[in-house]
């Protein structure tokens, strides 16, 4: 069948390779890479195998499918150890090898978070921030942060290890968010999109959440109804503004209020976003200071992988080309 996806362990040379009929087929490379053996294949889904993960320190074959199930099998066996079914077909896979938990990105949104003992797993929570389908997980095991990539363009940086909670936004790409990479030796994040562009974000500041949305019948600046508040609107006899609403303090404002643009980077926001006149006049120059720097890899990116040890990034995209960048003057 065609191949849907690999992993490649170096220091035991096993190749993984995911097929569109759910087997996976694992192969040893010789030393010099000029030979493959077959060495087993694995009945892990039904249809086609969208990741896998191998663990070497576990020996396991983690691996998610278009069947919207998460299977994990033992790597010398060959032998299924569980199951877990998703709410839809996943596409982000992520292990922590200290705590044995395992993170998993759906088409709707959705995190999920398992807890994997040897022949059993138990769900541990899920999460939802995205509107658009999880697209690429990455895990920083030191700081216990996770990242999520969209196709609704953002990445969410959700503070595991803090356990406050914290979700922090990242808004830097126009089209869908392809694939992320985490150089921890300085901690920047590196994102890569469908819309040819590739951001470096510094996660070595201290950043704020986005405020929720708040909700209200008329502007809370100037006190006009919105639209629909017809008795406001009767009383006052004022015809109704359109909602809009403040990035900056999250709050309902009309249009006249919030005239103005500016970006916040350290609430994520490297591009101008609305913001109300009152909360323009208070950011400063310093707080517009950006914590990203964009780079135009010049093609519609699929697939990413980083070096870090070398700080060499491979890129391919739909243009069938593959280019590799020194990522070293601006990952360092």
């Amino acid at each position: 069948a065609p191949c849907s996806c690999m992993s490649f362990n170096p220091e035991t040379r096993r190749l993984s390779i995911g097929l569109d009929n759910g087997t996976i087929s694992e192969f040893i490379l010789s030393e010099d890479y000029n030979k493959m053996t077959l060495v087993k294949n694995y009945q892990a889904h039904q249809s086609r195998v969208m990741m896998i993960l191998f663990v070497l320190e576990m020996e396991w074959v983690l691996s998610t499918g278009q069947d919207k199930n998460f299977t994990w099998h033992c790597s010398e066996s060959g032998q299924r150890l569980g199951g877990y079914r998703t709410s839809a077909g996943a596409c982000g896979l992520q292990f922590d090898v200290e705590t044995r938990h395992v993170f998993v990105g759906d088409h709707s949104g959705q995190v999920t978070i398992l807890k994997l003992e040897q022949e059993s797993c138990s769900l541990v929570t899920t999460f939802k921030g995205h509107t658009g389908g999880v697209t690429a997980l990455c895990w920083d095991p030191v700081q216990r942060v996770l990242f999520s990539g969209s196709s609704d363009h953002s990445i969410i940086m959700w503070d595991i290890g803090g356990r406050k909670g914290t979700a922090i936004e990242l808004q830097g790409h126009n089209d869908k968010v392809q694939s992320l990479s985490y150089a921890h030796h300085t901690r920047q994040l590196i994102s890569c999109g469908a819309d040819g562009g590739i951001v470096v974000w510094n996660m070595d500041v201290e950043r704020q959440e986005t405020p929720e949305w708040l909700d209200s019948d008329s502007c809370q600046k100037c006190d006009q109804p919105f639209f629909w508040n017809f008795k406001q609107m009767w009383d006052s006899k004022k015809i109704g503004l359109r909602q809009h609403h403040c990035r900056k303090c999250g709050k309902a404002v009309c249009g006249k209020c919030s005239s103005k643009r500016s970006s916040i980077p350290l609430m994520g926001f490297e591009f101008e976003v609305r913001v109300c006149d009152s909360c323009h006049e208070s950011i400063t120059d310093e707080e517009r200071a950006p914590t990203a720097t964009f780079h135009d890899s010049k093609h519609n990116i699929v697939h990413v992988h980083f070096d870090a040890t070398r700080g060499w990034l491979l890129t391919s995209g739909t243009d069938k080309v593959i280019k590799l960048w020194d990522m070293t003057p601006v990952v360092s």
